[in-house]
């Protein structure tokens, strides 16, 4: 026969086994969701992105500005595709030092992602000096290996 004393301290032993059990699954499911080591894909030696347009030391009139995307050496196909030799378009705007180049690119007002592989963009820009830099990523939005950059460029919006 169970006692009373004996009821309450299995519920305290059943309830301290089911702690016990959430904590380890959250454990795993820790464990399970870190991040692997970061594996850079490879870029071909003659890859080469660039602004086409604006070039540098441009002066825009009116708040919108079209920039035109090069790329040579490599392909463009789109986020989540992966391809070899291919990669997509991050604009970086008024930004100082190149993102982690073992993350995915930010994706802020300053990092712009192209990620349906599209070639040019409009952007609207408040009046005063700018700098556009594009930077290819890889399908998971991480920049190749070595890094696929572009020259900075200036432009002084009117």
């Amino acid at each position: 026969m169970v006692t009373r004393r004996n009821s309450e301290l299995m519920q305290i032993h059943m309830l301290a086994v089911a702690l016990m059990l959430v904590l380890a699954a959250c454990q795993s499911e820790e464990a399970a969701t870190e991040p692997e080591a970061t594996v850079r894909v490879a870029s071909p030696p003659d890859a080469l992105v660039y602004i086409i347009s604006p070039e540098d030391g441009a002066t825009i009139s009116g708040r919108e500005v079209k920039v035109i995307f090069g790329l040579s050496g490599m392909g463009v196909a789109p986020a989540g595709v992966d391809m070899e030799g291919t990669g997509h378009h991050h604009l970086l705007v008024d930004v100082v030092e190149l993102p982690d180049m073992d993350m995915p690119v930010p994706a802020d007002s300053n990092h712009i992602h192209f990620g349906l592989g599209q070639t040019e963009a409009v952007l609207s820009l408040a009046p005063g000096s700018h700098t556009l830099q594009l930077l290819l990523g890889d399908y998971r939005h991480i920049p190749h290996d070595p890094p696929v950059a572009s020259a900075a460029v200036t432009i002084v919006v009117e």
